[in-house]
């Protein structure tokens, strides 16, 4: 079972939201700046072209892939697929599953995971200019601040075992959704946005599935699932882009969205803030990115 969840009150949690927004100087989202990184090339008067864009995505899928690999096998992306100049990756661990089906849906997540890397990549491929190097990524402090944040205890460790491996992965489904619809309209070709479309898609049914599970696993891992889902919208800012999974009427919420029953998005901006764990929108790494992410979208 999860290991001594401490379980904040309404109020309590937030408090400490409030400090910790606070603390780290949060001043709103907006769009996170565009600048040369790490090929130091002349960029166009418009570098956001369409792999550019798939660039910053395959950041994260980098990510959801390590999480949901390692978790599930014990290992990571292969090295023939991280790029020429890849960051390390600390931490994570195979989980030892107590549910059969549990397992299974994580590997075919852990799969589905693999091949939107492996899709971007070949996509990004015509682009040479483009580095698609797996950026530096850090599965261990990274949770523990997180967890810290949303109330979770000081150690959180969602390899630790199957409850907090589906908290863990709560923490990325809806980020994951919300970055693709956010993105749609930075994308001009068509082949390019059917893409981007079937993968948000992909990652919704993944959000749907980890809502679901942890809603039948019982009120701790409720509770952790409202608290993460708070913790985001923080750093978020005051765009409305979180519903947690239980809201304040009892209802369960399965598909956050807006009143038009449309997906939340996020700027680059605000996926930024969630992942790098800050809403000082000039940080420009840290969380689960220690170095930054790769690319022409990042903070400066």
């Amino acid at each position: 079972m999860l290991s001594s969840i401490a379980l904040l009150s309404r109020r309590h949690l937030n408090r400490a939201l409030m400090a910790t927004a606070v603390a780290a100087g949060m001043t709103g989202a907006g769009c996170a700046h565009i600048v040369p990184q790490g090929l130091g090339l002349a960029l166009t008067p418009n570098p956001l072209t369409d792999p550019a864009v798939f660039n910053f995505a395959l950041n994260l899928e980098y990510l959801e892939a390590e999480y949901y690999l390692r978790g599930v096998t014990g290992q990571g992306v292969p090295d023939d697929e991280i790029g020429p100049r890849p960051g390390p990756v600390t931490g994570g661990r195979q989980v030892s599953f107590q549910t059969p089906y549990v397992r299974e849906f994580m590997a075919e997540i852990a799969n589905d995971e693999h091949n939107h890397v492996r899709f971007l990549r070949r996509t990004i491929k015509a682009s040479p200019l483009i580095d698609m190097s797996r950026p530096a990524i850090d599965l261990e402090g990274s949770f523990k601040a997180a967890g810290q944040a949303a109330g979770l205890g000081d150690n959180f460790d969602p390899f630790a075992d199957e409850n907090s491996f589906l908290l863990g992965a709560f923490l990325f489904e809806d980020v994951g959704v919300t970055a693709y619809n956010g993105a749609a309209k930075l994308i001009s070709g068509r082949d390019s946005l059917e893409a981007a479309a079937g993968i948000l898609a992909v990652e919704a049914y993944h959000g749907a599935l980890i809502r679901t599970q942890i809603a039948e696993s019982g009120e701790e891992l409720i509770h952790g699932a409202n608290a993460i889902s708070a913790a985001r919208a923080a750093l978020d800012g005051p765009t409305p882009t979180e519903q947690g999974l239980r809201v304040e009427d009892g209802r369960y919420i399965i598909a956050p969205s807006d009143a038009n029953g449309i997906a939340f998005k996020r700027t680059p901006q605000q996926v930024l803030n969630v992942v790098y764990l800050s809403a000082d929108q000039g940080v420009g790494h840290g969380g689960f990115f220690p170095k930054g992410v790769n690319g022409v979208v990042h903070h400066t």
